[in-house]
């Protein structure tokens, strides 16, 4: 057992750790005795789990019995509290979204699965199986009619009587679908929780609704559903609900507002209500859950009693037994965790240890936690304008940042952020404008890669004579048909025309000559190659005139006619172009359009840039962009340079290899004699003068 203190009440988690197997040898049973855990290990109810998570769990109305659904398999665990043992389990179908029992203890049960059957059980097991036209999602059970209510997703609510055998009318709701459905044991008035957040209420004797109210609009939550609605059990005219923003709305079915709503700043779905009626105090007490937190409260004041977060999963569901501080939680793992509060309730009888266990924790440590709180970074402080707060009471240094009321954070955010209400509101109409237009069938027609105007045209001529049908009467319709016998879409299809879309010989160039005086209105339509090539530039002068333009558009009407005259005398000034590129420059010079070419995708693109390049070139020229070449070359003078520095082989190095300036004899001396004398070194004579 572990204890905590959360705001000053004392919780006590009662681990439910698997019995040890008997076939486990000596050896590691003693090492056991090490392990802390093992040690402090309670097991109120042996065998308390599943294999893989726990969908649902309830006490039978004598308290004798505990009956659990779970996963995987499909199957339902029943428990006898007397002998703190499992009694027996039973394996379904499919699996169990909701079980109710119809008996005071397990002897006759109703269990809604999701295949959309309704299976029925005795004692012997199963008994009869039926199906619901919709799938089921809530289930309840009217003990003074014999009628089995289920909620699924329609409007309707089915009614199947026991002590008949038979379907009744449905109850017809104003809901799209409805989510949760439950009745109260004090007037016998069922309630159903729908999709639009609204609820409505149900009076059997009538067999109509009775009352109707949006139950999610006043908490300040647009879009949101009911997720559960628990009626009190004391005096009947209390209703909790429970919205998917996990806001939890107590009503009065007396006033149209609620009394009282709670936050619990999670903004999960609320999964169960409980009206606990404990012998510590006068005044129930409420125990609302979602899939992070169970929450015990106040429903008068609001204030928070305890709260409890598992950390071994999501949770489903949760059982609290009556008069008692004992809770149970269906958790997303195989264990079920039991959960004792002493200021709750006390024990059950049938574990009356806990109140020796408990007493002899509260000598030992207790970890404190606060509860109620928003824990916000020095960071978040300055973007809410709250550093002036630091050092006072209102805020409780943590660590690295601080705690602050709830409250007080919800309205400092209202403050620093007044129209983050309307964002979300926008924000939600935008997901439902995508969601539609995603759910939508489109069929998405590609085109073919020759002559790809001439199909988009012949597409969206389709497309408007479909819309033009949908819009006129039958006998428009007749007239249409016959008058439009030209080109259509079916042309795409037909075998004669394939080659046309397909060979590029019988593409057409509508920037042909020919095409223009074929189709003269064509011309109109082609942009201009100024337009295409050039942008235009705004001098100075310009700048300033459209400056003035803005200028005078805002003072007052008198200057009207001066705007006027100036956008005049702007429309009448030459205009500057300037050529985007090289490319474009090229293209215009040859009155060329580069519109197919920026059609066509990048590989291919690339491909005809390349053979481009390949054809008609040398190998050392290189193509550059809109048309420009590079070519490399080394001059004449360089070259023989080149070969004066370079050493000839078999031959002698000698002094003009180096560089050095001769003097001036040697000058005139090889001016004179033109080579080496008769003094020379070398085998032949030199040629002087003769």
């Amino acid at each position: 057992m572990k204890s905590t203190s959360i705001n000053g009440v004392k919780l006590y988690s009662v681990s439910g750790q698997r019995s040890v197997p008997t076939w486990i040898p000596p050896r590691k049973i003693r090492a056991l005795r090490k392990d802390k855990d093992y040690l402090q290990r309670v097991d109120i109810i042996q065998d308390l789990r599943f294999e893989t998570a726990t969908t649902k769990i309830k006490v039978t109305p004598d308290g004798e019995y505990v009956i659990a659904s779970g996963i995987y398999p499909p199957q339902i665990k029943v428990f006898e509290l007397r002998q703190l043992s499992l009694k027996f389990e039973r394996h379904l179908v499919s699996e169990i979204i909701n079980f109710q029992v119809l008996d005071d203890d397990y002897s006759k049960m109703a269990f809604l699965c999701a295949d959309r059957s309704v299976c029925l059980h005795a004692k012997y097991g199963s008994h009869y199986s039926l199906r619901i036209p919709r799938m089921g999602r809530d289930m309840a059970y009217d003990c003074w009619s014999c009628d089995l209510l289920c909620a699924a997703s329609s409007p309707d609510l089915y009614r199947i009587n026991l002590e008949q055998g038979r379907f009744l009318s449905s109850l017809n709701t104003q809901s799209p679908a409805i989510n949760v459905v439950s009745r109260s044991n004090v007037h016998g008035l069922i309630a159903c929780g729908g999709e639009d957040g609204s609820v409505e209420c149900f009076d059997l004797r009538r067999k109509s609704s009775v009352g109707r109210i949006n139950a999610v609009m006043p908490a300040g939550d647009v879009d949101h559903e009911v997720t559960a609605v628990q009626f009190d059990e004391v005096q009947g005219y209390l209703m909790a609900v429970g919205s998917s923003a996990g806001k939890v709305s107590i009503y009065d079915l007396r006033m149209s507002d609620p009394v009282r709503i709670k936050d619990h700043m999670y903004g999960s779905p609320i999964l169960n209500i409980k009206w606990h009626q404990t012998l510590n105090s006068a005044e129930p007490k409420l125990v609302t859950a979602d899939s992070h937190v169970v929450r015990i409260w106040d429903p008068n004041t609001g204030d928070n009693m305890t709260s409890i977060e598992p950390n071994a999963g999501t949770i489903n569901d949760i059982c609290i037994f009556r008069e008692s501080g004992l809770m149970l939680l269906a958790l997303d793992c195989s264990q079920i965790p039991s959960y004792f509060i002493p200021a709750l309730g006390p024990a059950p009888k049938w574990c009356s240890y806990l109140e020796n266990l408990t007493e002899e924790m509260e000598e030992g440590s207790q970890t404190t936690i606060y509860d109620d709180y928003k824990f916000l970074t020095k960071e978040h402080l300055e973007r809410l304008n709250l550093t002036n707060l630091i050092g006072t009471n209102l805020l409780r240094a943590y660590m690295h940042g601080f705690f602050i009321d709830y409250r007080l954070y919800k309205k400092a955010q209202a403050l620093a952020d007044p129209f983050a209400y309307d964002a979300y509101i926008e924000k939600r109409k935008q997901e439902k404008i995508d969601a539609e237009r995603a759910s939508r069938i489109t069929i998405k027609k590609k085109l073919p890669k020759v002559n790809r105007l001439l199909a988009a045209r012949l597409l969206e001529k389709e497309a408007a004579e479909e819309a033009e049908k949908n819009l006129d009467d039958a006998d428009t319709k007749k007239k249409t048909s016959k008058k439009n016998r030209g080109l259509n879409s079916e042309i795409l299809r037909d075998e004669r025309f394939v080659a046309m879309f397909e060979n590029k010989d019988f593409e057409v160039d509508e920037l042909s000559p020919e095409y223009l005086a074929l189709h003269p209105q064509s011309a109109t339509k082609q942009p201009s190659l100024i337009l295409e090539h050039f942008e235009p530039v705004m001098e100075d002068e310009e700048q300033e005139i459209s400056d003035s333009d803005a200028s005078q558009a805002s003072q007052s009407s008198e200057d009207e006619s001066e705007m006027d005259k100036s956008k005049v005398k702007k429309s009448k000034r030459m205009r500057l172009y300037e050529v985007k590129d090289e490319r474009h420059a090229e293209a215009f010079w040859k009155h060329e359009s580069l519109a197919k070419e920026d059609a066509l995708p990048l590989g291919e693109r690339v491909a005809a840039l390349q053979d481009r390049q390949s054809s008609g070139t040398p190998n050392d020229v290189k193509c550059g962009p809109g048309g420009s070449r590079e070519i490399s070359f080394v001059s004449r003078s360089l070259m023989k340079k080149h070969k004066a520095e370079e050493p000839q082989e078999g031959k002698k190095r000698g002094i003009r290899s180096l560089g050095l300036k001769p003097s001036k004899a040697e000058f005139y001396g090889m001016g004179q004699h033109g080579g080496r004398g008769k003094g020379g070194h070398g085998k032949s004579k030199g040629r002087g003068r003769r």
